[in-house]
C-alpha cells in the first residue's frame, strides 16, 4: 500500500511541476548593432552620435563592446535580466543600462554620478548605401592640415584619412593626441564621420571645395566649428603654420637640474625621485589621468615599454592627476590600472588644475598626456607632448620609433655620475 501511495504522490508532484509556467527566456541580443548616443553639453547644447556597437553572450556572461577603429572597448561585467541590459565599463566609471523592446534597445550611458547620455540601438542592417555611392565619392585619403587657433597655442592640426570607395576612416591629431578613429561614408555631397568608444563623442563633416581645400564642420555637445583643411604642400604655399611639434612643445626651465617628484602611491606611501629604485636608471615620467581618453590610448604602450626595457634599467612613473572625489576613492583609477595590466609605479599627484603648481620645473605643460624622459643622471633629456595612437597612422609609428631610439641611447650611457637628488 505504501508503495502505491508513493507512486501516485510522485505522479502528482510531476503533474504539479508541469503546470507551473516556466520562466521565459530573455531575448538574444548577440550581434552587431547600429547605435546612437545623445550627449548633453554644459551650455544646454547636445549632440547625437551614431556608432557601431556589439553584444556577445547572455545572462550574467553578457558583454558589450564599443569600437575605436579595430580596437574593442569591452565591458568589464554585465547581465541581461529579462529585457533589462546592464553593462559596466569600470575604467571610465561608466555603465550602460537599457531595455529591449520591439526589437530595439533604449536607455542611458555614462557615470551615474554625472549627467547621463541617452542611448538607443537597433540590429545592424547593411543597406548597401556605401557601395551605391562609391563611384561618386571624391578622394580625400592621405594627410591634410587644418587651420586652427587653439587655446593651447596650436595653429594647425593634422587630419589623416583612409578611404575605400565611399567609406572613410580618419583621425584628427592635435598636441594632446588624436580624436580616436572617426568612421563614416560619403553621401549627398559630403563625408559624414563619427566616433564614440565610450568616450570622445564627435561628428565631423567634410565637403571638398573647388579650390582644393576641405571644409570641415566639427560638432561636439557644446560647440560647432567650421574649419578649412589643406594638403600640406598647399598649406606651405599659402604660408600657413605647421602643426606643433610634440617634441618641441613642452620644456623644462633648467635642463641641467634633475627632475624632482614626490607624491604618494595608492597605498599612501611617499615615493620620490631620490628613492633607490630610480638611482642610475632611465626613467619615463608620465603626466596622466584616468579621465583622459588619450591616456587610455597610451597606457598599454607604456606598459609594453616597461616590460621590454625594465630588466635593462628602465623605470616608468605615472604622475596621476584626478578629480577630488577620485583622489579620495580612486576606484576608476584602480580599474584603469587593472584594465591595462599596469605594473610600473603610479603616484597620486593631485587634481588637473594643480598641474602647473605640482610640476614647477616644466614650462608650457598643458597636454594630456605628456612624458618626460630622464637619463641615468636624473636630468630631462627629451619631452613628448600628447600621444598619437594607432588611429594616427604613420605618426603613431614615428612616435614609437623615436621613443625607443631615445630609450636605447640613454640605456647605453654609462651611469658613472649620478646626480644628487
Amino acid at each position: 500500500m505504501k508503495s502505491v501511495i508513493r507512486f501516485f504522490l510522485s505522479i502528482a508532484i510531476v503533474a504539479a511541476v508541469a503546470v507551473v509556467p516556466s520562466r521565459a527566456a530573455g531575448p538574444s541580443l548577440a550581434g552587431q548593432w547600429d547605435a546612437t548616443v545623445t550627449v548633453h553639453g554644459k551650455d544646454g547644447g547636445q549632440l547625437t552620435v551614431p556608432f557601431r556597437f556589439e553584444i556577445a553572450g547572455e545572462g550574467d556572461q553578457i558583454q558589450g563592446s564599443f569600437f575605436n577603429g579595430d580596437q574593442r572597448v569591452t565591458s568589464n561585467s554585465g547581465r541581461l535580466a529579462g529585457n533589462s541590459l546592464h553593462l559596466n565599463f569600470d575604467s571610465y566609471a561608466s555603465r550602460l543600462e537599457a531595455t529591449y523592446e520591439n526589437g530595439e534597445l533604449h536607455g542611458q550611458y555614462g557615470n551615474p554620478a554625472k549627467r547621463l547620455s541617452e542611448f538607443s540601438a537597433h540590429p545592424h542592417v547593411d543597406d548597401g548605401t556605401a557601395q551605391a555611392t562609391s563611384a561618386a565619392a571624391p578622394d580625400i585619403s592621405g594627410e591634410w592640415e587644418i587651420e586652427v587657433d587653439s587655446h593651447k597655442g596650436e595653429r594647425a592640426w593634422r587630419l589623416i584619412a583612409r578611404q575605400s570607395g565611399a567609406e572613410v576612416s580618419a583621425a584628427i591629431l592635435r598636441i594632446d593626441g588624436d580624436t580616436g578613429t572617426l568612421t563614416g561614408t560619403y553621401r549627398d555631397g559630403k563625408f559624414v564621420l563619427s566616433h564614440f568608444s565610450g568616450a570622445r563623442p564627435s561628428v565631423m563633416e567634410g565637403e571638398p571645395q573647388a579650390d582644393g581645400s576641405l571644409r570641415l564642420t566639427l560638432r561636439s555637445a557644446s560647440a560647432v566649428k567650421t574649419l578649412s583643411a589643406w594638403r600640406p604642400a598647399e598649406a606651405r604655399a599659402k604660408g600657413l603654420p605647421k602643426p606643433a611639434d610634440p617634441q618641441d612643445f613642452t620644456h623644462v626651465k633648467n635642463p641641467n637640474e634633475p627632475f624632482a617628484f614626490q607624491f604618494p602611491d595608492l597605498t599612501g606611501r611617499m615615493v620620490s625621485n631620490a628613492d633607490e629604485r630610480f638611482r642610475g636608471k632611465v626613467v619615463l615620467v608620465n603626466i596622466t589621468g584616468s579621465w583622459c581618453p588619450n591616456c587610455h590610448d597610451e597606457a598599454p604602450y607604456l606598459e609594453a615599454l616597461y616590460r621590454e626595457y625594465h630588466s635593462r634599467g628602465l623605470e616608468v612613473v605615472g604622475l596621476d592627476f584626478e578629480e577630488a572625489e577620485q583622489l579620495k576613492d580612486p576606484t576608476r583609477l584602480q580599474a584603469f590600472l587593472k584594465e591595462y595590466g599596469i605594473e610600473y609605479t603610479y603616484l597620486l599627484a593631485g587634481e588637473p588644475s594643480e598641474l602647473e603648481a605640482k610640476i614647477p620645473q616644466a614650462e608650457n605643460l598643458n597636454s594630456w598626456p605628456t612624458t618626460f624622459i630622464l637619463g641615468r643622471d636624473g636630468r630631462v633629456r627629451a619631452v613628448h607632448a600628447g600621444f598619437a595612437a594607432a588611429a594616427s597612422g604613420p605618426y603613431h609609428e614615428e612616435l614609437k620609433r623615436e621613443v625607443s631610439e631615445t630609450i636605447e641611447q640613454l640605456l647605453a650611457e654609462n651611469a658613472t655620475v649620478v646626480a644628487s637628488r
